[in-house]
């Protein structure tokens, strides 16, 4: 059964797959994915839509781990008024078994009025409530994490595109080495940088905001050995470590460069293809192609050794750990001389 949307148009007649930043309103919709930010992110612009479009909108949630019999059905009944209603149902990997026959029953007959947005953090709870969903032809927004490096910089950049803004290539990594492990802090991250700064966003502004940062100061080193600079390599390494720096970070920053180096080694394509192929973003792909150029597969073979003992040793096989990070340092930084 189609349904109109809020703003006159035909809702989804046949399942689409939307991304978190251009979902629009439907009869359904299914956030799904265990990345609470993206999931919050997708229902508020749904939320807004709405809103704009029919301002009497009423907001109804509730949880389907507690829910209980003929709430759905109550919410979901046309009103008298003929007013629009958001209905956000969160917890369905603990639904209840009461809103597994109620939302089945629902998705049979749903309501012209009504936009209903289901959360499904992930889980085999409620399997076949989604794929009664996806049979229905509902909106799926796909709410997974962003592992690699190259999908948290894309956010960064789109965060920044969408404000209007510019950041450097080099501030987006050095933001997502500083805060990245978390997606609602680096986005916070870019909602404070874009608030504070006016112009042009630089990587000494990411440095000033985030420097402090052990994840930062592990890429300021690997960047300057990459570079060949071995005496700041080694000395902005030494500061490091005696302000109390983890070794380990450092060394894993030292790893992502050296991988990123040894994967476009050698290796033929415009950079937008080999940023699909390897999963990384193009600017990364320039930059490491740019450090290979002082590598032979020699030595970053030996660089690769280097990381792998400087790993190990950091990691408890070696009562004195900062000797090999320092040789990690020194064989990256001396490339192929």
């Amino acid at each position: 059964m189609a349904t109109r949307s809020p703003a006159g148009r035909t809702g989804a007649a046949s399942q689409q797959t939307a991304s978190w930043r251009d979902v629009q309103p439907a009869g359904v919709v299914l956030l799904s994915g265990p990345e609470d930010y993206l999931a919050s992110k997708a229902a508020e612009s749904i939320r807004q839509q709405v809103r704009t479009a029919q301002p009497d909108a009423e907001l109804v949630r509730f949880d389907a781990g507690s829910y209980e019999a003929g709430h759905l059905t109550m919410q979901a009944s046309p009103s008298l008024f003929g007013d629009w209603k958001v209905i956000e149902v969160a917890g369905l990997a603990q639904m209840s078994d009461a809103f597994l026959v109620d939302a089945l029953s629902y998705l049979a007959d749903p309501s012209p009025d009504v936009v209903l947005v289901l959360r499904h953090s992930g889980g085999n709870r409620g399997k076949k409530l989604l794929d009664a969903i996806k049979a229905a032809r509902a909106t799926v927004v796909d709410c997974q994490p962003l592992k690699k490096d190259g999908d948290k910089a894309e956010f960064v950049t789109t965060e920044f595109r969408l404000a209007r803004r510019r950041i450097d290539p080099d501030a987006v990594r050095a933001l997502v080495a500083a805060v990245g492990s978390q997606l609602p802090e680096l986005a916070a991250a870019c909602q404070q940088l874009m608030a504070d700064m006016t112009g042009d966003v630089t990587v000494e502004t990411v440095e000033k905001y985030y420097g402090g940062r052990v994840e930062a100061t592990g890429f300021k080193v690997a960047d300057a050995a990459l570079a060949g600079r071995t005496a700041q390599a080694l000395s902005m390494l030494r500061h490091a470590l005696a302000t109390g720096a983890d070794p380990v970070p450092i060394v894993a920053a030292l790893a992502m460069k050296v991988r990123a180096v040894a994967k476009v080694h050698g290796v033929r394509g415009s950079s937008m293809q080999l940023a699909k192929d390897l999963g990384m973003a193009p600017w990364q792909v320039d930059q490491a192609r740019r450090e290979a150029q002082r590598f032979s597969a020699d030595a970053l073979a030996r660089c690769v050794r280097a990381l792998a003992e400087a790993d190990a040793q950091v990691k408890g096989e070696s009562r004195d750990p900062v000797y090999a990070v320092e040789r990690a340092v020194t064989v990256i930084a001396l490339g192929d001389g």
